[in-house]
Order: structure tokens, then sequence, then C-alpha cells
């Protein structure tokens, strides 16, 4: 059951998908209006080069709950996606593919559970129906991968049947092609994360716009989400700790070398000698790089009001409070 004037935004970013988007979209009406939920459609263009935004204009005249965005050219799902989220108006925002791959029957099962004190909701895959070699696979490595590095244990980071609290979404900021590391994200803002299995169809219409490529693109944005998972709000700690060691390794080889040309002994071709320099000056480097990062970093706080805290709620009268 849904909750009273609970409003629940759905997000659709679709890249030619003419074929699929009418039989998904009867599908979901269908299930929010059996569920009696209050809900919008917000499908996003992105830069489609067939039928599509002719279908979905068609559609806006039959469905009233339907908003189109149309994108001036193909910018990628992430940005497809936070055109959405920028949009939508829902207490819960939910995402799902265009291509009927998923299943909007299990759009109740996730709202349910966010509306048991979850934050985000993610679709697990566990019976896929994709190609073994060129999505199955990757995916399984890539998503163990995540989970190993991030330390945020789930089975299936690429599943855009989401459900997220529009309060978290306010807090992640979308770029480059982070939304499948929704899940990451929003961890690092506190979210309390639940995986749920989920239904996953068949293909019918279209080709995959991924490839066995997408596993190279997905270690790239790792390393940035792993950047931010441990040194977000303290940078200092991953460039000035390597910094420091650095030039503690740098001064023990100078000292031990400058003992052996105390003792006559010629240091000049020694290989050491120039490792020796090499490390202090990264060190020295990567000690600067350190503060420079954590003046961008409280930059990037104050300008935009920022706070490096989360507060899920506030019981009883606070000091600050103001009351009328």
């Amino acid at each position: 059951m849904s909750k009273i004037n609970q409003l629940i935004s759905i997000v659709i970013p679709v890249f030619n998908e003419s074929e699929s988007i009418v039989f998904l979209l009867d599908e979901v009406v269908s299930v929010m209006e059996t569920n009696k939920f209050s809900f919008e459609l917000i499908v996003v263009n992105d830069g489609s080069q067939d039928n599509t935004q002719r279908v979905l204009e068609e559609l806006t005249l039959k469905i009233k709950e339907l908003s189109l965005i149309c994108l001036r050219k193909n910018y990628g799902q992430t940005a497809a996606m936070a055109a959405g989220f920028d949009n939508s108006n829902g207490d819960i925002v939910l995402t799902l593919d265009g291509d009927l791959q998923n299943d909007p029957n299990d759009i109740p099962k996730l709202i349910a559970e966010i509306n048991l004190g979850y934050d985000l909701v993610c679709g697990w895959r566990f019976d896929r129906k994709d190609k073994l070699l060129n999505r199955k696979i990757p995916s399984k490595i890539a998503n163990k991968l995540i989970a190993k590095v991030t330390g945020l244990k789930l089975h299936d980071y690429g599943c855009s049947l989401k459900a997220l609290k529009k309060e978290i979404i306010n807090d992640i900021k979308l770029y480059g092609e982070l939304h499948r590391f929704l899940p990451v994200l929003a961890n690092i803002e506190g979210a309390r994360i639940k995986e749920i299995k989920v239904n996953h169809r068949s293909r019918k219409y279209g080709s995959s716009k991924y490839g066995i490529d997408r596993t190279f693109r997905v270690l790239m944005d790792l390393l940035t989400v792993w950047f931010m998972t441990k040194f977000l709000t303290r940078p200092m700690y991953g460039f000035g700790f390597v910094g420091i060691i650095s030039v503690l390794i740098s001064l023990a080889m100078s000292s031990y070398l400058a003992v052996l040309k105390i003792m006559g002994n010629d240091i000049g071709n020694r290989p050491m000698l120039m490792f020796a320099l090499i490390l202090g000056i990264a060190g020295v480097q990567l000690f600067s790089f350190g503060l420079l990062s954590e003046l961008l970093i409280r930059t990037y706080h104050e300008s935009q009001s920022r706070p490096i805290y989360r507060i899920r709620e506030i019981q009883g009268k606070t000091k600050n409070a103001t009351f009328t």
C-alpha cells in the first residue's frame, strides 16, 4: 500500500527505443494505477536518432502523467538520468531502463522497502537474460571489483531499477558516467541501502548500447569513486601520507649515501643517489598536492554551503530551533 499523498517520480532515460517505449509505459501506468500510486512519468530522450521523439510526443497526448525531456544530443545515461532527477517532484524517485528488460511489476516491491525506512533500494538481476561473454561475465567481474574497492557489498551495481528518496538525490551530483555508482555515492552521503531480487527479461527490440568496452570505463570511474569514498573531505590523508613516506625513504637513502661519502666511497655513479633525489622531489610535490587539495575542498564546501555531515532526523527541541 502507498502512503497518503506520496508522489512517485519514475525517471526513464531512453536512446533509440521507439519500438519498446510504448509497451513499457503501458506496463508502468498499469502497475501504478493498479496499486493506486500517485505518480509522474519523466522520460528523457537522450538524443535518439530513430522515431523515439515522435512516439513519445504522441504518448504525451494519451498519458496525462507523462512529461518528456528532450536533450539536444546524446549525452549519455548519466546526464539523462540527472536531467530526470532535476525535473522530478516526487518524494520517491524510481529509475528503470527503456528497453523492457526491467520488469515494472517489481516497482511496488521497491517502493514498499523505501517506506520501511531505506533511502535507496537497488534491484538485483539474479537471473540475467543477457549474453554470457559480453554482458554477464564483464558485469560479474565489475560488480565484485566495485564491492571490494568501495566496501559496499552489492551483487548488481548495473541494474537501472532503483528507488531513492528525494533527499538523497538532492545530495548527489552526477557527472561523467557515475550513474552506475549511485549506490556508492549514496553510501558516501550516509544512505540506508538495501538490495532485492528483481525479474530480468530478454531484450525484444533493438540492440544493447553496451559492450565489453564498458568494463574499462567502469575501471576508470572506479578510481574516481574510490578516491571520493576514502578522501573526499580529507585529501591530505591520501597525498600527504604518501608524500611523507617518500620523503622519509629519500632521507634514509641520502643519510646512508652521506655516510659512505664521508668514509671515502664514490657515490656519484650509484643509482641509489638518483632514486633518493626522485623520491624526495616526488614526496614534496605530493605533500604540496595534499595542501592544495585541502584548500580546494574547503572552498568547495564553503562556497556551496555544503555541510560535511548529513542529518537523518532531529528529535525534540534543539538549541537553535525556532518555533512559531
